[in-house]
């Protein structure tokens, strides 16, 4: 016998003992509950007795069910289904009745109405034991993709699916390019350094836009326009609302607003499918999107994608598992960061252990198992996001052991992915991409014992709070949770419409990103209006030691940066002139004029100190990986695809901005003969995924 048939028989065996295990115990639990089943004879058995009693009858029920259950039901084929549905349960307690009729000295008993009862929750247990046990053995997982493969073919009328290849692009939420290397090199990551090792793909690396973070990036990748999205959450005057990408209805806003500007409904308008993204790209096919999920009722599709996947007993049972297990190793991480006194840190209590097990471990089997269901499908091009790192980097630090452990897991579900693809009833290109990557460093807050809310109260001469609120931390995992439990998405303190004083200011943050909005003036507030109202706010900010640069509107100069020390430099200066810009890169100037373009850009754009030479920045959140300003690697994420794509850029030139990713991605699904075209804005909506249900299966994941 062979190493690798040794491997599956051996594989086997284990699977095989452990599922009579469970039955074993199970039967005696239910021999305790239900006063008509015994495994004893009637003078009474010693424990021991009564186990092995207990252990041959669960034997002989599971023999019997795989030997004789086949035949039966090759015997009722002609049966109809319902009386087929019903007889069922009784031929299953006919079964157990005959196993425990075998076992010696007749200490098994049962009558039929236990019977029936018993042997269908043995059957339950047994079945989502042997599933959670199977999905965990690389082996016997590919198998079962395999014959799911087969039947797929089978019941296609062509035979076969089209020749053309399809795409399939996974979004690692959050993974910097530099992090995504060093893992590579490292040995974090097999999956990616044999794709890059062997030449099959080409890793490279893009810059954000000033707003690094998920809702303009993914939005301009898969909409092709980010267009007015100043940052995650910012203040709009004209409808005296507070937008946040993650909010489904702003979400929903924000994709009618990119079709509306494009004339094009998405990257994946025909034959697409959008899993676990915060837009849904045109695609006729979504799960566990965000910009549907405001919508209400029993059809949200928003959370079909969750319903699909638990249905499955085996899904549900391994998936749980890992959750609970997710939980204890956040709580010891934790814990082992306070002891040690680990600097910087922040707060991991409350719920977080529970919203991190769900984005690691919930949020990952569902979308992955979707994007298999996809591609199984034959699909023409599946955009999925991962949001895992992301959310544990927030916490944890971008490069912590808690984010690397998170990355090791990921590469197997892509090496999961890419094993599907080779089975799939077309030919798949894989790539693999992040809208942004993360910068370290310490809370603003932290450091200097207030928020920016305080400070800009501060400077406005207005009273600060002994305990200011902190700024929830915007992981895009939180509004996944909400979604899916169907509670309204809803950050702490940010409503649709402020409740403040109209006077007052609101200061909202997106990382290391600060907006400062006075709601009683309609327009943009000039640099002079500014100063006539609170002569210290100003210079208070750029002359804090934690923030790099202002950039306000000024009616004689127009739009200027604002630094230290009384540096005022207009945007046409910045590129002879780059003053407080120096530090944060050569396309820094360029990033903030497109946002200064913006209708919807606030009053007061404060973007945190930067350190070059370490990387780091100060988050105006609560977290310690953050992004969604300038400064570091949460600027600069990777773009990793087949070498028989072309190449993103030509020699020697950078890829910068969303959209002109999306422009790259659009290039490559016509080199495939994708179907991807324009369409009209007014197209009907996206309609329920039918076939998520039939093509879910479980992800491989061995991290529990």
């Amino acid at each position: 016998m062979g190493e690798g048939r040794w491997r599956r028989f051996a594989g086997t065996c284990w699977r095989s003992i452990a599922v009579w295990a469970v039955s074993t115990v199970t039967m005696l639990v239910l021999a305790g509950i239900l006063p008509d089943f015994q495994l004893q004879s009637d003078s009474g058995d010693s424990a021991t007795r009564i186990a092995v009693t207990a252990a041959l009858g669960a034997g002989a029920f599971g023999i019997l069910s795989a030997l004789v259950w086949p035949l039966l039901v090759r015997a009722l084929l002609l049966v109809p289904a319902l009386v087929l549905g019903l007889a069922v349960f009784f031929l299953n307690g006919g079964l157990l009745i005959f196993a425990l009729a075998l076992v010696p000295d007749g200490r098994g008993e049962a009558n039929p109405e236990t019977a029936v009862v018993v042997a269908a929750v043995m059957s339950a247990v047994a079945s989502a034991t042997g599933g959670a046990l199977a999905v965990r053995d690389d082996d016997a997982y590919r198998r079962r993709l395999y014959r799911l493969a087969d039947r797929r073919r089978r019941r296609g009328s062509a035979g076969a699916g089209p020749s053309t290849p399809g795409t399939v692009f996974l979004q690692l939420d959050g993974v910097g390019h530099d992090v995504l290397r060093d893992a590579v090199d490292r040995g974090m990551m097999p999956t990616v350094g044999a794709w890059l090792g062997a030449g099959t793909h080409r890793l490279t690396p893009w810059r954000t836009d000033w707003s690094s973070q998920t809702g303009a990036s993914q939005l301009g990748i898969l909409h092709g326009s980010n267009y007015d999205v100043p940052a995650f959450r910012w203040y709009e005057k004209d409808t005296r609302e507070i937008q946040v990408s993650n909010r489904p209805t702003s979400a929903a806003e924000l994709q009618r607003r990119a079709i509306e500007h494009t004339g094009d409904g998405g990257l994946l308008t025909l034959d697409g499918a959008s899993r676990g993204n915060l837009f849904s790209g045109g695609a006729e096919q979504v799960a566990l999107v965000l910009s549907v999920a405001a919508r209400r009722g029993k059809e949200n599709r928003s959370r079909a994608g969750y319903f699909a996947y638990f249905s499955d007993p085996a899904n549900a049972v391994r998936t749980a598992l890992s959750f609970v297990a997710e939980v204890v190793r956040e709580t010891g991480q934790s814990t082992r960061a306070r002891l040690t006194r680990q600097r910087p840190r922040v707060g991991r209590g409350g719920l977080y252990p529970f919203i991190r097990a769900f984005a690691t471990v919930v949020e990952r089997d569902v979308v992955v198992a979707a994007v298999i269901g996809d591609m199984l499908a034959g699909r023409s091009a599946v955009y999925a996001d991962l949001v895992a790192y992301d959310e544990v980097a927030h916490h944890s630090g971008p490069v912590s052991r808690d984010a690397e452990k998170v990355l090791a897991r990921l590469d197997r579900s892509l090496a999961l992915i890419a094993k599907v693809a080779e089975h799939a009833p077309r030919p798949y290109r894989i790539v693999v991409l992040s809208d942004h990557g993360q910068s370290p460093g310490e809370t603003f807050r932290a450091r200097y014992g207030l928020g920016l809310q305080d400070l800009v109260r501060a400077g406005c001469g207005l009273p600060v709070p002994r305990r200011a609120r902190r700024t929830h931390s915007g992981a895009e995992a939180r509004a996944a949770v909400r979604a899916a439990l169907r509670r309204p998405v809803e950050e702490g303190g940010e409503k649709h419409r402020p409740a403040s004083r109209r006077s007052e200011p609101i200061v909202l943050a997106s990382g290391n990103l600060g907006l400062v909005s006075f709601p009683d003036v309609p327009h943009r507030m000039s640099k002079e209006e500014i100063d006539a109202r609170h002569p210290a706010l100003l210079p208070t900010l750029a002359n804090h030691p934690g923030i790099g640069f202002l950039l306000v509107r000024s009616e004689e100069h127009g739009a200027v940066v604002l630094g230290a020390r009384g540096a005022e430099i207009t945007l046409d200066d910045l590129d002879e002139r780059p003053g407080p810009l120096a530090d944060f890169g050569a396309h820094a100037a360029d990033a903030v004029r497109r946002t200064d373009s913006f209708p919807h850009t606030a009053d007061i754009m404060v973007n945190s100190w930067y350190d070059p030479a370490e990387g780091e920045v100060l988050a105006f959140e609560e977290q310690i990986g953050s992004h969604g300003g300038l400064g570091g690697a949460q600027g600069h994420p990777f773009l990793l695809a087949p070498e028989v794509f072309s190449p993103p850029v030509a020699q020697g030139a950078e890829l910068v901005g969303a959209q002109q990713v999306h422009h790259v991605l659009r290039r490559w699904l016509r080199e495939g003969s994708g179907p991807q075209v324009p369409v009209d804005k007014s197209r009907h909506e996206p309609a329920p995924d039918a076939s998520f249900t039939a093509a879910t299966v479980t992800p491989q994941d061995k991290s529990a």
